[in-house]
């Protein structure tokens, strides 16, 4: 347990923050395997946010130069992924019938959680260069 005692609050936050990614790998497949991956891009999220998050944790554990510029791509791609998702799922809401009612936000394309991953790559990108 003595090995978490002086962890600067950078390196926790990167911990947390890559745990985070995985706990939203494990939502956004579990709401896109519903609707059959009825779109390619339903894969991006799949796909990126374990990556994410796993590069993250690594970060936590292995600080190392050439993971950070990795990092910094991985989560500048996600930012712009999730930008595009936040934009198709407000679109998906609008397709369901009646458009933009609130039932639709409520029981259609879950029009935040597009936002909460381009929200936590943006924190990911401040965790690498603002320190």
């Amino acid at each position: 347990m003595t090995g978490w005692i002086g962890w600067p609050l950078e390196r926790v936050v990167l911990l947390l923050l890559g745990l985070m990614f995985l706990m939203i790998f494990v939502q956004v497949t579990m709401f896109h395997y519903r609707q059959n991956f009825r779109h390619w891009s339903m894969w991006i999220p799949v796909l990126a946010t374990p990556v994410d998050g796993l590069a993250l944790v690594t970060l936590a554990f292995y600080n190392a130069d050439w993971l950070r510029v990795v990092l910094a791509v991985l989560m500048g791609a996600s930012l712009v992924a999730g930008v595009f998702g936040s934009i198709m799922h407000v679109r998906g809401v609008g397709e369901r019938v009646g458009g933009y009612e609130v039932r639709n936000f409520l029981v259609g394309p879950p029009a935040a959680l597009p936002g909460l991953i381009t929200i936590s790559s943006l924190l990911g990108l401040f965790l690498l260069y603002w320190s």
